[in-house]
């Protein structure tokens, strides 16, 4: 009898439980909204929310998808998110489709150097180059991060599946201000033209900018309302794309060598680089703006329908709109120019 309930599944997480969920290949936090069981001899299964998501994202998974939230695991998760960001900055061939009013070389595909293009018609990326990346992604992450066989099948399987799916989406077009626009020319030109960089890391970076945007408007909104939930949605949305997005199609080639030294500074974690471990407590307003400019193809890899595109359309209108507003305070006065050891680095490489 005792040997039959030692064989029985054992419940490892309760209701209202904060813990770490495996969504694709990184893990995220989130809270366990149900616990259900089928039967006695059934594996217990867990509806959880994941923390800033839409509640369409709400998801059933069974204990090998979910990790207790301490210390070891949260570890665990940035170790992920760095080696996946270290993974997916693979230089492709750039696009040759042009954006009005922009310089010809500001392209949006991964990885190249003219970043600021508009998006391929379709809204989709090579599907053979975005498959090579992710695999690539979790070979890394297999050999950095101590993973289970379990773990490491279920996440190569989740990021195939994502990819086999993986349709056009309803595109968004967010008018950028006329302002903002000049100031990523200006900053196209500072990088690649003049040879300077953005000094890192930021003063005011993109979380402090989103966290005080996100103080200064929830004032306009009740609590509680669906308004309010969607700017918490939005405001975080924005900081996990932000986080994934950075090295792999926010970049100039002339920034990439700057970017390999931020990781290191990130690994190392002394002096100004104390508690920073991702792009979005580094990098600034300038890198921000290029992600908004690269919106439309970022948001046609997810599975947003045409009502919440819209609804997203309208929160980066006002979002642009206050950012227009403060863009002395949160944007640079003055790139730092490379030295001539930045530049023979970058030369070589």
């Amino acid at each position: 009898m005792s040997h039959r309930t030692s064989m029985l599944p054992k419940q490892q997480f309760d209701k209202d439980e904060k813990v770490l969920c495996f969504h694709g290949e990184l893990l995220y936090e989130a809270k366990i909204l149900e616990v259900e069981q089928d039967s006695s001899t059934a594996p217990f299964r867990y509806r959880i929310h994941y923390k800033g998501w839409k509640n369409t994202w709400d998801d059933w998974v069974e204990n090998d998808r979910l990790r207790k939230l301490n210390d070891e695991n949260r570890e665990i998760a940035q170790a992920l998110k760095r080696q996946y960001l270290e993974s997916v900055q693979k230089p492709t061939k750039p696009t040759t489709s042009k954006r009005k009013g922009l310089p010809s070389d500001f392209g949006s595909t991964r990885g190249s150097e003219e970043r600021y293009a508009s998006a391929p018609a379709t809204g989709r990326g090579q599907k053979r180059g975005r498959n090579a990346d992710l695999e690539e992604a979790l070979r890394t992450q297999a050999r950095a991060v101590q993973l289970t066989s379990l773990e490491k099948a279920m996440l190569t399987t989740l990021a195939r599946k994502q990819e086999e799916t993986f349709q056009n989406r309803p595109m968004i077009k967010i008018p950028i201000p006329d302002y903002i626009k000049s100031l990523l020319v200006d900053d196209w030109e500072e990088v690649t033209k003049n040879l300077a960089l953005v000094p890192l890391p930021s003063q005011k970076p993109v979380n402090t900018i989103l966290d005080e945007y996100f103080e200064e408007e929830k004032e306009k909104r009740f609590p509680g309302s669906a308004d309010m939930d969607l700017l918490e949605e939005v405001v975080a949305g924005m900081k996990e794309y932000f986080d994934v997005a950075l090295g792999r199609m926010l970049l100039y080639r002339f920034e990439r060598q700057q970017y390999a030294d931020v990781i290191k500074h990130w690994a190392g974690g002394k002096g100004e680089w104390k508690g920073k471990s991702c792009p979005g407590d580094t990098y600034g307003a300038e890198h921000l703006c290029r992600m908004l400019v690269n919106l439309p193809e970022i948001v046609a890899q997810t599975n947003m329908d045409a009502q919440s595109i819209n609804r997203l359309r309208e929160e980066m209108i006002k979002f642009l709109r206050w950012l227009s507003k403060n863009t002395k305070i949160y944007f640079l006065a003055g790139y730092e120019p490379a030295n001539q050891d930045y530049i023979e680095k970058t030369r070589a490489n």
